[in-house]
């Protein structure tokens, strides 16, 4: 079966993968529900008025704390997914990463940056805590990919070894000084900032979710417009110019994107690994290198898998809860070190 009819056949699967990882997020957790209690109180939130025995506790359930936590991991998943197809067509590598480009670090630093700050000024307010840490690990990301993006740029043009390498160095340079923040703390702080620096979707609200969702939806629409472009890419720069498209700026719009992308989600969750660069390896062995097909595939699949990595997180330690970041990390290293053996990458 050539790739066409295998990418016509994974998308629909993925969406119905999808479909079931998100009722079992809203099903599943130290209190369970059946599916049907969990689809009814769903219906109940959109208004239709549904009646049963603990069907109002379900919904108080369902409402407040696992459809904003499924949701935040849809959004965050399918952004890492088609950030880390970006990436790797950018670069013309399977192996790419969003993080090369520093702006997971440049979040992580960020994020340092409140935690510790705050700790040193005594504290903050409940309600200002969390948009302080999101918008300092935002700008954080989005200040260290521009850093990279300036230092390779050099007589006009990006040149994305340069700026692969200046990733690298600006990305080291963010780890020591969250290593000096790490030593400034107090335990508490430092507990935080750890657990933080593990990624989770504890503690997912409507006030987080809201400020990612029109940065996750502006990638996801913006992305697939880009893929015949990205397609040409891959026969490299100079015959994608003879091709008609303007290089330059298409490397220019690529690392706007996934910086506002990756750095949004790493805002909203905290560092969560190996989605952006597995989950785009793995989709193209299913469906080949077509971007048309790619895209989409990869941000169904960076979000299921990132549903099913956090049911399973709240789960296996339960009433415990393992940091998402690590689990995936734990999943995804040996799984992509097998696909390297596979391919003989």
């Amino acid at each position: 079966m050539n790739p066409p009819i295998r990418g016509s056949l994974l998308l629909p699967l993925l969406g119905l993968a999808l479909a079931l990882a998100f009722c079992l997020a809203l099903a599943l957790g130290p209190v369970s529900l059946s599916l049907a209690d969990s689809l009814r109180a769903l219906l109940r939130l959109a208004g239709l008025p549904l009646a049963g025995e603990g069907l109002e506790q379900a919904e108080l359930i369902v409402g407040q704390l696992r459809l904003p936590r499924a949701l935040l991991g849809l959004a965050v998943g399918a952004v890492l997914g088609l950030a880390g197809v970006a990436m790797q067509g950018l670069f013309r590598n399977p192996l790419a990463d969003p993080g090369l480009i520093g702006v997971s670090s440049g979040a992580a630093l960020g994020a340092a940056l409140a935690i510790v700050g705050a700790s040193q000024l005594g504290g903050l307010p409940g309600w200002l805590a969390p948009w302080l840490l999101s918008v300092c690990a935002f700008a954080g990301g989005l200040a260290v990919t521009a850093l990279v993006y300036r230092l390779g740029r050099r007589e006009g043009q990006t040149r994305v070894a340069t700026m692969l390498l200046a990733g690298i160095a600006l990305s080291a340079l963010a780890g020591a000084a969250i290593g000096l923040f790490s030593y400034l703390a107090d335990d508490a702080t430092l507990r935080s900032l750890t657990f933080w620096n593990l990624g989770s979707l504890n503690g997912a609200s409507y006030a987080r979710l809201w400020p990612l969702l029109p940065v996750c939806l502006g990638v996801a629409l913006w992305l697939p417009r880009r893929a015949t472009a990205l397609n040409a890419l891959l026969l490299g720069e100079s015959e994608a110019r003879h091709l008609g498209f303007e290089v330059e700026r298409l490397k220019r719009e690529l690392v706007l994107c996934v910086a506002l992308g990756v750095g949004a989600a790493v805002a909203a969750a905290g560092m969560i690994g190996f989605v952006g660069l597995v989950v785009p390896h793995l989709v193209r062995l299913l469906t080949g290198p077509d971007h048309r097909r790619l895209l989409p595939a990869a941000a169904l699949a960076g979000a299921t898998l990132l549903l099913l990595a956090d049911l399973a997180a709240r789960l296996l330690l339960a009433p415990a809860e393992l940091p998402i970041g690590t689990l995936t990390a734990l999943l995804g290293a040996p799984f992509f070190l097998y696909l390297l053996r596979r391919e003989r990458l």
